[in-house]
């Protein structure tokens, strides 16, 4: 009744007001109101009360590539990492702060202070390394205050900057070693100088579209006196070829206006990465480590500054696109230290090298910062993180706070109170840990756990129990984790005796049927399945890839013999699956990307694939990083492909709403979509 009396009030005032205003439109005229936009929900202001937290971890820490350390004071250093920017502390790492993350690139190539002025920080960005998860910069930058804010200086198109040399001099002759780009020709590439700090460049050495400068030194008597490794190199998804006849040792002595190749004593032929360090102690010294094929690759050393070098020893890095770099001690002509699996010394002049002791240490070297004023004490940075020695490699200690850990990708549980994240590592194991603590000191390095070793990738949770964990190593090293008891058991698919080899990529594709959870899909170049969580499998597919073989195709304008200088090294077997996704909706309607741009379906489990290859506007070949089946729609399939293997980083992400029939872009235009230099990697649909 009372509800009743108050719809009624309600019914009259309304009336009245609308008797009101009928009246006062007759007696004048009433501008009608503007019609409002529709607000979008995805602005700014939606999110700016968020604020992302981080949670670890830093037990493993990540590829470091760099170091620089104030020489005025040893307690502050500044660390280049291959993914995460920059870090620095002021008291000797008890604490870091990441100084970079506001830039355009979170992977740094090298990192040098000005020698007259410390303050004074040059990044170059783009990891300097050619190796399969290589990062790309965009890049010079400068900070005249310790990193407190930064200006780009230009570059932009290096893509990879091998080494920045400040001239003691002068602090506005600056020096720029630039790779180039790794996945295409041209770019910004050779060897830059400037005379005004970074406001002008000129390149100062040239060699050609496909061949930059990697390492630069210069003779500390006289700093008009160069030293210039070149190096050709270039690497596609299905193979790297990792130097040329372009590759080679150049000198300059008028500070970079003539150059001469320098040839004698060094390999004649097609020469890869070169690492170069003249000793501070005694500068007529230098040294180069030297890829090459065959008998000429070694360890080589000129007593005459460069004009004539003897190959001292065998010893070349296990892998010259990944390692290659020396550092001279201080004081001792004859000690050089070489970046390698596992770090290398030799105490007279490269005519013998031994192991650093490494106890307790992460393996795969890449730099190093020796102590002038005490040579016992090394700092390293590795794939792991950074350690510090004060007894020359006898012991070392972990800096165990620096969370630069590369994920290659993440996934959560569904456990209570606090769901897990799991994420697989470039080198560091697959690690799990909590979204959340009740501890009052937050998620500490303690908290997360291995759940397998080597590098990781794609985990996957039951859904149902959390227990149940399956990571992955690479190339489809596949293990079922028991969070319970820590029990890892193998369940890796294994081909038929009468069957032809699988061909598994660094990163296989992994996933949990929606329809069941004890159900997994796996896949090499064909798919397998199994319904009791990877005791037994069963191949679904035959070869869903294109067959191509790697070594007809051609790179660099050629097809390249099979003796190129580290040809295919450190990269996949062409032709696999690398993105699979099945309807949530369907069950058995399964979508599988390729590495060589093929979408294959099947609506039936597997029994029948359909092939699709042409996709419109995304050039022919081009990665299928991620597929995602619509969780709303039975019809509707998403499809991320990422072309930046061949020097292309637009955005390619399409969406079929007829199982793969048709397709149509959804990356958006230049005004409103995704950005135009941005590959995309991964693409999910709201589940709600």
């Amino acid at each position: 009744m009372r509800h009743d009396l108050l719809a009624r009030c309600l019914a009259v005032f309304c009336a009245l007001g609308l008797l009101t205003a009928t009246d006062a439109d007759a007696k004048r005229k009433v501008e009608p109101a503007a019609e409002e936009k529709p607000q979008d929900a995805f602005n700014a202001g939606t999110f700016a009360g968020l604020k992302l937290r981080s949670i670890g971890p830093a037990l493993t820490s990540g590829r470091i590539i760099d170091l620089a350390v104030n020489p005025e004071d040893h307690s502050t250093i500044y660390v280049a990492s291959a993914a995460g920017g920059v870090w620095k502390t002021t008291n000797r790492g008890v604490t870091w702060t990441p100084i970079f993350d506001d830039q355009g690139s979170a992977s740094i190539g090298c990192i040098t202070l000005d020698p007259n002025n410390p303050h004074v920080v040059w990044v170059g960005s783009g990891e300097n390394n050619s190796q399969r998860s290589v990062g790309y910069g965009d890049g010079v930058y400068k900070s005249l205050n310790g990193g407190k804010t930064w200006t780009k200086m230009g570059l932009e198109n290096s893509e990879h900057i091998g080494k920045i040399v400040v001239d003691p001099r002068d602090s506005n002759v600056v020096y720029v070693a630039a790779q180039g780009p790794l996945w295409s020709p041209g770019g910004d590439r050779g060897l830059y100088k400037t005379i005004n700090g970074g406001e002008t460049w000129d390149a100062v050495l040239e060699i050609s579209e496909n061949t930059g400068v990697s390492d630069l030194v210069f003779d500390p008597r006289d700093p008009d006196v160069l030293y210039a490794t070149s190096y050709q190199r270039r690497r596609r998804v299905w193979t790297l070829i990792n130097g040329g006849p372009e590759a080679g040792l150049h000198k300059s002595t008028d500070g970079g206006a003539s150059w001469r190749k320098i040839t004698s004593g060094l390999p004649s032929g097609d020469v890869g990465r070169i690492g170069l360090a003249i000793s501070p102690t005694e500068p007529d010294v230098l040294y180069a480590i030297v890829e090459a094929d065959g008998d000429d690759r070694g360890f080589y050393r000129s007593t005459d500054r460069g004009e004539h070098w003897h190959k001292r020893s065998d010893y070349s890095s296990r892998s010259g696109q990944y390692y290659q770099e020396l550092t001279a001690d201080p004081h001792d002509v004859d000690r050089v230290y070489s970046m390698d699996v596992f770090l290398q010394v030799t105490e007279d002049g490269g005519a013998s090298f031994q192991d650093v002791p490494e106890t307790y240490k992460h393996v795969d070297n890449h730099a190093m910062w020796i102590n002038p004023g005490d040579t016992d004490n090394l700092l390293v940075g590795t794939d792991g993180g950074l350690y510090e020695s004060f007894d020359r490699g006898a012991t070392w200690r972990f800096f165990f706070n620096l969370p630069i850990t590369q994920f290659y990708k993440v996934s959560v549980d569904n456990d209570l109170p606090f769901y897990n994240i799991y994420g697989g590592t470039q080198d560091n194991f697959t690690l799990g840990g909590p979204s959340r603590t009740t501890s009052e000191y937050g998620i500490a390095n303690t908290d997360w756990y291995m759940t397998l070793g080597g590098d990781g990738f794609q985990t996957q949770v039951d859904p149902n129990d959390p227990n149940i964990i399956y990571s992955q190593s690479q190339y489809g090293n596949l293990a079922r984790f028991d969070r319970r008891n820590g029990e890892v058991l193998d369940i890796k698919p294994q081909a038929a005796a009468d069957d032809e080899p699988l061909v598994w990529n660094w990163d296989s594709p992994l996933i949990i049927s929606p329809h069941s959870p004890t159900r997994l899909y796996f896949a090499a170049n064909r798919i397998f399945r199994s319904d009791n969580r990877g005791e037994s499998w069963t191949p679904i597919s035959g070869n869903l890839s294109r067959q191509l073989n790697r070594d007809t195709m051609p790179i660099m304008g050629k097809v390249w013999s099979v003796d190129a200088v580290a040809k295919n090294t450190s990269t996949s077997i062409y032709g696999n699956i690398v993105s699979l996704s099945e309807s949530p909706l369907v069950e058995g309607l399964i979508y599988a990307g390729t590495d060589d741009g093929l979408i294959q379906v099947t609506e039936d489990g597997g029994a029948n694939w359909r092939r699709l290859d042409s996709f419109p506007g995304v050039p022919a070949m081009t990665y299928v990083n991620d597929l995602e089946a619509s969780s709303n729609d039975p019809d509707t399939v998403y499809a991320a492909f990422n072309n930046h293997k061949s020097g292309d980083f637009k955005p390619y992400v399409l969406k079929s709403t007829d199982r793969g029939a048709t397709w149509s872009s959804i990356s958006g235009d230049a005004d409103d979509g995704l950005p135009a230099r941005g590959s995309v990697y991964a693409v999910i649909e709201d589940h709600s």
